[in-house]
């Protein structure tokens, strides 16, 4: 208490000028984002806290640097990620991220948590405690993400609730069984009561519902949702008093479509997300230095974008010393040398300089390594053809799943699909190709089986542990042979991703923690990424879209409209399984 009641006596003397600043950067264009305009100033700084904005230079400092006219904004904040899907650690995340200006994420940890459960939530906040970058968490709220799937752990109300006093925790994740919210039944109850009670944020997951439903997740206490992919659903969502989150990220990217529905009356209940992105974008475009880019691009008034993505950020979220460059704010500061590249050439976090020129300036430091029970996850069965094999009865009228590039959703299509003894026949001509999710948490058999259009393979197969929500392995597939092969592959090194064409295993990704991150740096994972990649158009050489990434939201059962889980093929509009094979009246 001593020390912090000195800190502020300093604070303040210093902002009257009775004490010398520790830092200012002066001849900057400051970012006034409450009233959306710039300010030639210097920023003054003590403790990391900005004590003024100075525009008649009247402070005085220990340390000085000159911005010589260049733009300052404040640090950019992501408003809703999952860091595993970035493949690397919190702890390496925030090295990628910090020189494109991010100094501030929002995790949901439920990758992890649906292969480890508390234990992987509690890694996740270990290893971002030493991050320069403030990483914030929500706590998962749908392990699994429905009762239709296998997942690695359980994790109820009781088991949530000692997290809520870390001071790293912020609220309760985005709530994805919606049937279960509507449904009032009682375990969801028991979280959204849990976290009312400690008045923290709920996030949400409004993929697909209409306006009814979004007012009974309102009732509920459910306050933003990332799920918008059209300008009407998001005004619909502000409308009902929710944040609406712009995402894009590597398969969703929904920006330009969302982006409509912001005018100058509501755009503080507007903010910017990744959700799901992948390490190669991430190293290349950014984060949300690609979101306000992008929005520029699209019309955007400059400061309107930062203020979206600083601002609007901090406050949904409840952080009150963020997201802005006044008095009493965190020094968080990103400076620009002009506004349409939107490249930051420099970035000080609490007032010390972390980047500059796109690098981090300090050394990484080396982390505990993570327990066998975060890194011996995959336990799959041995298995032959007869494990893949499609049965059909009829003359092979089937339910297939169609993929959209860069969308989470799927369609659903009945289609003649070519069967042969009675079992249905992969066809590259046709782009009909057989996909598999096997439950590989606690060695139960599970495999569930399905057809799926729009991959274009020619060859080959591909298989990975990172497979939305319950993290299952999903193979995608030619013949059973490379899927099997594949999977063999995935057995050996402790999950991630795997390319096979002639029974050969092409490249590799290995991801041992918990099958979803690797435990090396960004700079030795992205080689293995170009390999993969390079692989891949191998087997579909016209591909152009990011296929890992599309695959791994095929086993999600909770955006429509046709997934694969463990337990079967699924119609997320009808909420329950369906068969392969098709009825006439389909």
């Amino acid at each position: 208490m001593e020390l912090e009641k000195k800190q502020l006596e300093k604070r303040i003397l210093v902002s009257q000028r009775k004490q010398p600043a520790d830092f200012i950067l002066r001849n900057a264009q400051v970012a006034d984002v409450f009233s959306l305009r710039w300010i030639q100033a210097d920023i003054v700084v003590t403790d990391g806290i900005i004590v003024a904005i100075d525009e008649h230079g009247l402070f005085e400092a220990i340390n000085e640097e000159d911005a010589a006219g260049r733009y300052v904004i404040p640090g950019l904040i992501d408003g809703h990620i999952h860091i595993e899907s970035s493949v690397v650690t919190p702890s390496e995340f925030s090295r990628i991220l910090l020189p494109h200006g991010v100094t501030t994420v929002i995790t949901d940890p439920h990758e992890i948590a649906n292969v480890a459960g508390g234990k992987g939530i509690q890694f996740m906040i270990e290893d971002a405690a030493g991050c320069e970058m403030d990483i914030f968490f929500m706590l998962p709220s749908s392990v699994p993400a429905t009762t239709f799937e296998h997942a690695g752990a359980v994790l109820r109300a009781k088991d949530l609730e000692p997290f809520l006093l870390h001071s790293s925790v912020l609220g309760l994740a985005e709530v994805m069984d919606f049937p279960s919210v509507l449904g009032a039944q009682s375990d969801m109850l028991d979280k959204l009561l849990m976290a009312q009670g400690a008045n923290v944020k709920i996030d949400g997951h409004g993929a697909g519902l209409n306006s009814e439903q979004i007012r009974g997740y309102r009732v509920a206490g459910i306050q933003t949702d990332h799920e918008c992919v059209t300008a009407e659903e998001a005004l619909d969502r502000v409308t009902q008093g929710m944040y609406v989150l712009i995402r894009e990220g590597s398969v969703a990217k929904n920006l330009r479509d969302v982006l409509p529905a912001v005018t100058p009356y509501n755009a503080r209940r507007f903010l910017f997300c990744t959700d799901d992105k992948h390490l190669d974008e991430l190293l290349v475009d950014g984060s949300i230095d690609h979101a306000i880019r992008l929005a520029i691009q699209e019309g955007m008034e400059p400061l309107q974008a930062i203020q979206l993505a600083t601002l609007n950020a901090a406050e949904c979220y409840g952080l009150s010393s963020k997201g802005a460059l006044a008095a009493g704010f965190e020094a968080d500061l990103v400076v620009l040398d002009d506004l349409e590249s939107f490249q930051p050439v420099a970035v000080w976090k609490n007032g010390v300089k972390v980047a500059k020129d796109q690098r981090m300036l300090s050394k990484k430091t080396m982390n505990p390594s993570p327990s066998s029970s975060i890194t011996q996850t995959v336990s799959l069965p041995s298995l032959t053809a007869d494990d893949f094999a499609i049965p059909f009865t009829n003359t092979g009228l089937a339910h297939v799943m169609e993929i959209i590039p860069n969308q989470l959703m799927t369609n659903k299509r009945v289609i003649q699909v070519p069967v042969e003894n009675g079992v249905f026949i992969p066809t590259v001509k046709e782009d009909l190709l057989k996909l598999a999710v096997i439950e590989r948490h606690h060695s139960l058999g599970t495999i569930g089986l399905g057809i799926v259009h729009g991959f274009g393979l020619q060859s080959g197969a591909v298989a990975t542990t990172v497979a939305h929500d319950s993290h299952n392995v999903i193979a995608l597939g030619t013949n059973d042979r490379d899927m099997i092969v594949a999977c063999e592959e995935l057995q050996r090194i402790q999950g991630g991703y795997v390319v096979v064409q002639d029974g050969k295993v092409l490249a590799s990704l290995a991801l041992p923690i918990g099958g979803l991150m690797t435990d090396r740096s960004a700079i030795e994972t992205i080689e293995d990424l170009e390999r993969l990649h390079t692989s891949l158009h191998t087997l579909n050489p016209a591909l152009d879209f990011h296929l890992f990434v599309t695959l791994s939201f095929l086993s999600l059962p909770v955006i429509p409209e046709l997934k694969l889980t463990d337990t079967g093929l699924f119609d997320v509009n009808l909420f329950r399984h369906i068969p392969i094979q098709a009825g006439s009246m389909d």
